[in-house]
């Protein structure tokens, strides 16, 4: 198999902060430069999370074309499930839905800032509940 993308997550949010310079008060007060920066940091908190769930493989994907970025797919033994992360409650997923037309998963994931909702092919998490996720 040929591998075109790789992402790089490090062991710790905080760890991320402090090696790209980020200061507390640019977390706490939310300036621009943390509007440009919390989409990575959300996706490494989500990252740490999965990592935390036992028995779960985790995964990358992004088409050759690279229009369709899925931020995290977990493999759990009995399902492969996309996972899409966002840092808001902007709730649009293009690429989650051509992930579904191309490969029709059985239940797709959303987590972000939002409330909790069941849809007929997608669960929306919260993200402070997405270590639930192996429990799908």
């Amino acid at each position: 198999m040929y591998r075109t993308a790789i992402k790089l997550f490090l062991v710790d949010v905080g760890l991320l902060g402090c090696m790209a310079g980020l200061s507390h008060r640019t977390l706490l007060d939310g300036n621009s430069l943390f509007t440009e920066f919390k989409g990575a940091l959300t996706e490494q908190y989500v990252c740490q999370q999965l990592k935390t769930i036992d028995d779960i493989a985790v995964y990358y994907y992004t088409n050759d074309r690279g229009s369709c970025e899925i931020n995290f797919v977990i493999d759990t033994g009995n399902l492969v499930v996309p996972v899409e992360v966002k840092a808001e409650v902007n709730l649009r997923a293009k690429s989650l839905k051509t992930y579904r037309e191309k490969f029709s998963p059985e239940i797709c994931v959303r987590t972000s800032m939002a409330d909790y909702k069941e849809e007929e092919w997608l669960i929306n998490l919260p993200l402070y509940a997405v270590g639930q996720v192996g429990v799908i």
